[in-house]
């Protein structure tokens, strides 16, 4: 099953230490599909609120995977807010994707509330309000693993891999701050990259600039500056 960038992204900052994987807001399951197929975690659940996608993906999964002895899965048609860590010891991943940058802070109060003793990291690809969740992200004290930037047919999107626990493993580098626009999306490793990190940051600020129109918004002039002091954009290969 071939994942399409996003998806494939998400799944390569993805590695073998979880217990549990939650693949939330998961639509038709491909990533799930493919991180049950990869043997990924020891247990991958598959979540979404609406039944008429969660039953015929049940159906598939049942299908796929009814001779695999080592594959664990659930599937759950609940909200994400809900998600029953409590049940399931471990360290876990919850990965939320496609639905909008308030609607995910909505999600992470309940879940961290919820949860507030709980080993969680989350993979984060919100489709708007990016300022708004890193902002948020930061009141909650959480910690950066990771950051990408993705173009995918002429959509852009962030992708933030983060942790609620402050500290990390004895042998690997202490985890990042996470800041209001960001810091490694700003990087590149080729030409390609250069292109897409320039054309996101000029869309970005172009958006913020069109909301100011006519109106006298503090915060969105804070924003328009913060973008506009990143510096130029730099290759991590030097």
């Amino acid at each position: 099953m071939k994942l399409s960038k996003r998806l494939s992204q998400i799944e390569a900052l993805i590695g073998h230490d979880y217990t549990h994987i939650w693949d939330t807001c998961c639509d038709h399951g491909f990533l799930g599909t493919h991180l049950i197929e990869q043997q990924r975690a020891a247990h991958v659940h598959l979540v979404d609120i609406v039944p008429e996608l969660i039953s015929p993906l049940d159906d598939k999964l049942k299908a796929l995977f009814s001779n695999a002895h080592n594959s664990k899965w659930q599937t759950h048609c609940i909200d994400v807010s809900e998600l029953p860590l409590q049940q399931y010891e471990g360290k876990h991943l919850v990965i939320i994707a496609g639905i909008g940058g308030d609607l995910m802070i909505q999600c992470l109060k309940k879940l961290l509330s919820n949860h507030p003793t709980a080993d969680i990291d989350f993979i984060l690809c919100p489709i708007r309000q990016l300022y708004s969740l890193r902002q948020q992200l930061i009141a909650f004290d959480m910690r950066l693993k990771q950051e990408v930037l993705v173009k995918e047919n002429n959509k852009y999107y962030e992708i933030l891999f983060v942790s609620s626990q402050k500290g990390s493993h004895p042998k690997e580098p202490p985890l990042s701050s996470i800041t209001p626009v960001g810091r490694e999306i700003w990087q590149a490793e080729n030409e390609e990259q250069t292109k897409i990190v320039e054309e996101y940051r000029e869309i970005t600020l172009q958006h913020y600039k069109r909301m100011l129109r006519g109106a006298n918004n503090p915060a969105l002039n804070e924003i328009i500056q913060a973008y506009q002091a990143l510096a130029p954009v730099t290759d991590s290969r030097n």
